[in-house]
């Protein structure tokens, strides 16, 4: 399961950028970004982080994340769509000149701190 050191991750460069902020408090809350192409199982990834985060400084955070779709946009006739799947063709005139944009990004958006 990836998804493990997924958080490992997230949760490293959350604390780095704690300490740059200068802030303090407990962390009640990330807000993650993670695309439906990504690959990554957000069902995993909540069990990863429920797993890893007790004794640490996201003890009790919330984990909250988004999950955007991608865009299929069709070279041949112009349609844009989204997608929560890798489409190969487009959904309107059938081309198979398409570009997949988005949806394959992990991000962390945010982090709140409590007082």
């Amino acid at each position: 399961m990836h998804e493990l050191s997924i958080v490992e991750a997230i949760l490293e460069q959350a604390e780095q950028e704690i300490r740059r902020s200068g802030q303090e408090g407990p962390v009640r809350r990330l807000e993650l970004s993670i695309g439906h192409l990504s690959g990554v199982n957000c069902d995993s990834l909540r069990f990863a982080f429920d797993l890893l985060s007790p004794e640490t400084a996201f003890a009790g955070a919330e984990l909250q994340i988004h999950q955007p779709a991608a865009v299929c946009a069709c070279r041949a006739c112009g349609t844009r769509s989204e997608v929560t799947e890798f489409a190969v063709e487009c959904p309107k005139c059938g081309s198979d000149d398409v570009l997949i944009e988005g949806g394959r990004d992990m991000l962390l958006e945010s982090i709140e701190l409590g007082d």
